[in-house]
């Protein structure tokens, strides 16, 4: 369960995004306008805040920089305006993604749960797993004393395969972890990526591989 933050001056849209969250188990926190939202991402434990680009006293706009100094949390940007140049002016003042009115509910959490999941990687700091250390914070790989510096997908893509160490993820949930809901390349990309990995680590000298399962996705297995 994560807590959220819902900021926007019309009730029906704040009562839609908190009955849709808090089904999915979320805590669902509300205010109607920038002010009273910046009142509560300061007293309150936000994880993730849904911000309204048109809203009195403070907008969107100050909100979505307003948070980013003083919180490193995932902003989901939600306004009727489509147009291209505001969603380049949100994701310039910080926001991670955008989801124009009207939407699907499906849509609003799968959005956030990708963003949360992406996020988490960030927030879990060091995975020690048989012998292998990952560091999100500089994208490196710690094995046999050695340290190898990643891309930053590369490094996101066998993040998520370690925290699932033994469970296969299908390619559709690895573009979604790793690349984002959005992402309309093609679905080998995944295959590509882990191609690489696969030749950075070589399963006779690290301890794991990972493992194609035909059909369904990947495996990240530890070596016994």
């Amino acid at each position: 369960m994560a807590t959220l933050l819902v900021a926007d001056d019309e009730p029906h849209i704040r009562e839609l995004v908190r009955n849709t969250l808090e089904r999915e188990g979320h805590r669902v926190l509300e205010a109607a306008d920038g002010r009273q939202a910046a009142d509560v991402i300061e007293r309150e434990p936000v994880q993730l805040a849904v911000i309204d680009v048109l809203m009195p006293e403070v907008d969107g706009w100050e909100l979505c920089a307003y948070v980013r100094e003083v919180r490193d949390i995932p902003i989901l940007m939600l306004t009727a305006l489509g147009e291209t140049g505001h969603k380049v002016r949100g994701l310039r003042l910080g926001a991670d993604d955008y989801l124009v009115k009207p939407f699907a509910p499906e849509e609003l959490v799968a959005r956030i749960e990708a963003l949360l999941r992406r996020y988490r990687i960030r927030q879990d700091g060091v995975l020690d797993l048989a012998g292998l250390r990952l560091f999100p914070d500089t994208y490196e790989v710690e094995a046999h004393g050695e340290r190898t510096a990643l891309p930053p997908k590369e490094f996101q893509l066998l993040f998520t395969l370690a925290s699932s160490a033994g469970r296969t993820l299908s390619r559709d949930k690895l573009i979604e972890d790793v690349w984002g809901y959005d992402y309309a390349g093609d679905e080998r990309t995944v295959d590509v990526h882990i191609k690489r990995l696969r030749d950075k680590f070589p399963e006779d000298v690290y301890p794991f591989r990972i493992r194609t399962v035909r059909g369904l996705g990947y495996r990240l297995e530890v070596s016994p």
